[in-house]
């Protein structure tokens, strides 16, 4: 009687990890696309930092990235079950702020000279204001990182909405850690990149293969400034793309032009988020431009 049980609760167990496995592996699939956006985003937020410090940084806003979801994972599931409306309106809300900070970023991107007389300021801080700039980094890397965890937790949620509450809040964890190291592991490797470049041009063996090894390094030392560019701009069109679609979502319901178009094909549906991100954005960054002037006056 004892073994039939041990065998029908091992039983249960397999099956068990057998959902979840499924359940996780839809929900990667789900969520690449903002997979691929959070690691444009996060590694657009260590550009400008000084060699020594990216990886610090990366690991503190890694640390943040586990606190989020540590936050997000049981607030998605208890507002779920009491109030799954809200859930909604709070990614519309987070969206807006993802399209605020992309205005920002493309002002200053496209300002004269903006990249340069920023990269140029942080090489001239002292060690007090440069803790102070990383500082800044990390917290705005952490509000950001929320928003894009919030995403992901809520595509899982919904992958996961008809299973029990174990296998919810499993695969959610799951997926929480598993993105939190993939995404911030290949930030990691990419803002070092230039570093294995180095490494290599210092392999010394006979024969071609120290040649090959040796050019390898050049390419990588002359390419890592500009991905780390490249980077920078895809993350900043990501905020948009991502922004606008918890945006659009909230108008699903809304004028036809709208929301029929974004059936018709994917390339369209991307437009339409990247317009309203644009739009919100604007939108936001003017409120909070009058919003500061108007204060600046009252207050003197």
């Amino acid at each position: 009687m004892a073994g039939s049980s041990f065998f029908a609760l091992f039983d249960d167990i397999a099956t068990l990890l057998d959902d979840i496995s499924v359940m996780s592996k839809v929900a990667v699939k789900k969520t690449a696309s903002v997979l691929t956006d959070d690691l444009a985003v996060n590694a657009e937020k260590v550009v400008e930092l000084k060699a020594d410090r990216e990886l610090p940084v990366v690991w503190a806003v890694c640390k943040g990235s586990l606190v989020n979801k540590a936050i997000l994972v049981p607030l998605a599931l208890g507002l779920n079950y009491l109030a799954p409306a809200l859930v909604h309106w709070l990614l519309v809300i987070g969206g807006i702020y993802l399209c605020y900070e992309g205005i920002e970023s493309l002002i200053e991107k496209l300002s004269p000279h903006g990249g340069q007389d920023e990269a140029r300021k942080v090489k001239r801080l002292n060690e007090a204001e440069a803790k102070v700039y990383e500082a800044k980094k990390v917290k705005g890397a952490i509000v950001t990182d929320f928003v894009l965890s919030a995403e992901i937790v809520v595509i899982t949620l919904n992958v996961v909405a008809e299973a029990p509450f174990v296998q919810q809040l499993i695969t959610l964890v799951l997926i929480s850690l598993l993105v939190t190291f993939g995404v911030y592991g290949l930030v990691a490797g990419i803002v070092r990149l230039d570093d294995l470049g180095l490494r290599l041009r210092k392999i010394t063996h006979p024969g071609h293969f120290s040649a090959t090894l040796h050019r390898m390094g050049g390419w990588l030392i002359s390419a890592a400034p500009k991905l780390m560019k490249l980077l920078s701009w895809v993350g900043t069109i990501a905020m948009f793309f991502v922004g606008g679609a918890f945006i659009a979502e909230a108008v699903h319901g809304g004028p036809e032009w709208i929301v029929k178009p974004a059936i018709k094909h994917w390339l369209e549906n991307y437009l339409i988020q990247a317009t309203v991100g644009l739009i919100a954005g604007a939108i936001a960054v003017a409120v909070a431009w009058t919003a500061r002037r108007l204060s600046h006056r009252v207050l003197g």
